[in-house]
C-alpha cells in the first residue's frame, strides 16, 4: 500500500542529480495516532482543515488518503457526494499485490539469430543477451521476410523487435529502404536513437521527418538517400506532395503505435502513405490493441501476416490510483504544491488539457522553486527534445505535458502521474497512468477533481 509521509523539512535528493532542496510548505505538518485506523496516521494541518488517511476515524471531517488522496473539507456531507463518488470511482483503485509472476523463458538468444556479426557486436555492447517476449517471437518471422502484426504496449521492447531485423536486412542489401511511421515526434526521436545505437559502425543512415522541425534541412537530408526514414504522418505526406519523398523506392514499412495514430485522426494519412508504396514489400504493424478500423487496414495492406501478441499484465495493476478532491474555494496549484514537496514524489509526470495551460503550469512550478519543464505541440521541436532529455536524465524531476505530446513516451522511473486536468476519455486516462508502474515497479496515479 502506498504510504504517505509528511515532513516539513525539505531533504536533498540522494540520486539522479537532485541535490537541491525542494520548496517548503506554507503549512504545518503534525503526526497523530489513530486507534481506529490500526496504526499511525499523518495529519496535515493547513489553513482550511486537516488531511488524514481515508478510512481512519477522522474520515468524516476531511481526508488525504495514505493509499490515495480523497479530500473532504466539511464534516457535513454535501449534496451530490454519492453522485461524485460514482463518477470518479474509475479513478480509484488499489495496486495489485506485488507477486512473483512466471518468468518468460526465451526460445532464443540474440547470439542465436542469423544476423550479421557487426549487428551482434552492437547488441552485445548494449548488454543485451536475451530478447524480450515480443522480440523473441517476432524477430525470426521478420528475418524470414514475413509481414507481422505485433500486439504489444510501449515498454515491451517492440522497437528492438523491428529495428534489429530491418538493420540486418538493409546491411545485407543496400538497395532496400525502410519507412517507419509513428504518431508523435518524440516517439520518432526515440526510434531514431535506437536505430543509431544498433547500427553503429555499419554505414547505415537515417533521417527524421517530423513536424515542428526545419523542413528544408529534412529535404536536404532526404537527398542523401538515407536507408531509414522515420517520421510522423503529416510531415511524411507533406514531403510526398512536394515530391521530395518518393515511396516506390521503399520496400519496407513499419507502422508503430497504430492504435494511437487512429485515435489521433491519422487514418486517412496512413492510407495515403500506404497507397504510394510498392505492392511487393514487407509490412509491419505494431499496436497495443486491434480495433475494427485497424483490422480493416491490416486486411488491405498486409499479406498473410503472422500475429505476435504479448499478453503482459495491465500496467495499471501496478499503479495505486486515487483522486484529489479540490474544494471550490481552493486553487489547484496550492494543492499540487503540497503534494510535490513530499519526498516520495521523486519523478512526476503531470498531465494538463491545453498547450497554454501546460506551459503556464510549468512556469508557475519553476517560480515556486520546483525543477520543472514542459512538452506540448506549440513548443519548438528542439526545446521539446531538450525538455524530454532533461527529464529522462533526471536533471529535472517534473514534466508537464499534454496528451498528444506524451504519446508513446517510454521513460524509466516515473514515480507519480498526476492528472491535473481530467482526461478527455477513459482510454486517455489509461494511457496517462501507464507512464508509471512500469517494469514491475509500483507507481501512483492521482486525479484532481472539483
Amino acid at each position: 500500500m502506498y504510504q504517505k509521509s509528511f515532513n516539513s523539512v525539505s531533504k536533498g535528493r540522494g540520486k539522479g542529480g537532485f541535490n537541491s532542496s525542494k520548496p517548503k510548505s506554507k503549512y504545518n505538518f503534525a503526526s497523530s495516532n489513530s486507534n481506529n485506523s490500526g496504526g499511525q496516521t499523518s495529519t496535515f494541518q493547513g489553513s482550511r482543515g486537516n488531511f488524514v488517511p481515508y478510512g481512519s476515524a477522522s474520515r468524516s471531517q476531511s481526508s488525504f488518503t495514505s493509499s490515495g488522496y480523497r479530500k473532504n473539507w466539511s464534516s457535513k456531507p454535501r449534496r451530490g457526494n454519492f453522485r461524485q463518488a460514482e463518477d470518479y470511482s474509475r479513478y480509484i483503485k488499489k495496486a495489485a499485490p506485488v507477486s512473483e509472476s512466471e518468468e518468460y523463458v526465451s526460445e532464443h538468444r540474440f547470439a542465436d539469430f542469423d544476423i550479421s556479426a557487426e549487428l551482434k557486436k552492437n547488441i552485445e555492447q548494449k548488454n543485451y543477451t536475451t530478447p524480450t517476449p515480443i522480440q523473441d517471437q517476432s524477430i525470426p518471422h521478420l528475418l524470414e521476410g514475413r509481414d507481422v502484426i505485433g500486439i504489444a504496449s510501449t515498454g515491451t521492447g517492440k522497437t528492438g523487435a523491428f529495428i534489429v531485423p530491418l538493420i540486418d536486412k538493409i546491411f545485407k542489401d543496400k538497395s532496400q529502404r525502410v519507412l517507419i511511421v509513428t504518431p508523435t515526434r518524440e516517439l520518432a526521436s526515440q526510434i531514431d536513437a535506437e536505430f543509431r545505437e544498433f547500427s553503429r559502425g555499419m554505414r547505415l543512415f537515417s533521417v527524421q521527418v517530423i513536424g515542428g522541425a526545419n523542413i528544408g534541412r529534412q529535404i536536404s537530408n532526404l537527398q542523401r538517400q538515407p536507408q531509414f526514414v522515420i517520421g510522423t504522418p503529416g510531415r511524411i505526406n507533406d514531403l510526398i506532395k512536394r515530391g521530395k519523398l518518393r515511396l516506390p523506392g521503399f520496400q519496407n514499412i513499419v507502422l508503430d503505435e497504430v492504435d494511437r495514430m487512429v485515435d489521433m485522426g491519422f487514418i486517412e494519412d496512413i492510407q495515403k502513405i500506404m497507397s504510394y508504396l510498392p505492392q511487393k514489400r514487407q509490412s509491419l504493424f505494431f499496436s497495443a490493441t486491434i480495433s475494427p478500423r485497424i483490422n480493416s487496414l491490416i486486411q488491405t495492406f498486409l499479406t498473410n501476416p503472422i500475429t505476435v501478441s504479448v499478453k503482459a499484465s495491465q500496467t495499471s495493476d501496478n499503479v495505486e490510483q486515487d483522486i484529489v478532491k479540490v474544494p471550490r474555494d481552493q486553487q489547484k496549484i496550492e494543492v499540487l504544491h503540497e503534494l510535490l514537496i513530499q519526498e516520495e514524489f521523486e519523478k512526476v509526470l503531470i498531465f494538463g488539457k491545453t498547450k497554454r495551460g501546460v506551459e503556464e503550469l510549468s512556469r508557475e512550478l519553476a517560480v515556486r522553486g520546483f525543477k520543472s519543464t514542459s512538452i506540448h505541440g506549440d513548443k519548438p521541436q528542439n526545446k521539446r527534445e531538450r525538455a524530454l532529455r532533461s527529464f529522462k536524465q533526471d536533471e529535472l524531476n517534473i514534466l508537464v505535458a499534454t496528451d498528444v505530446a506524451a504519446r508513446g513516451l517510454d521513460i524509466d522511473g516515473v514515480t507519480h502521474v498526476i492528472n491535473y486536468d481530467l482526461p478527455e476519455s477513459f482510454d486517455d486516462y489509461i494511457h496517462r497512468i501507464g507512464r508509471t508502474g512500469r517494469a514491475n515497479n509500483r507507481g501512483v496515479a492521482l486525479t484532481f477533481v472539483k
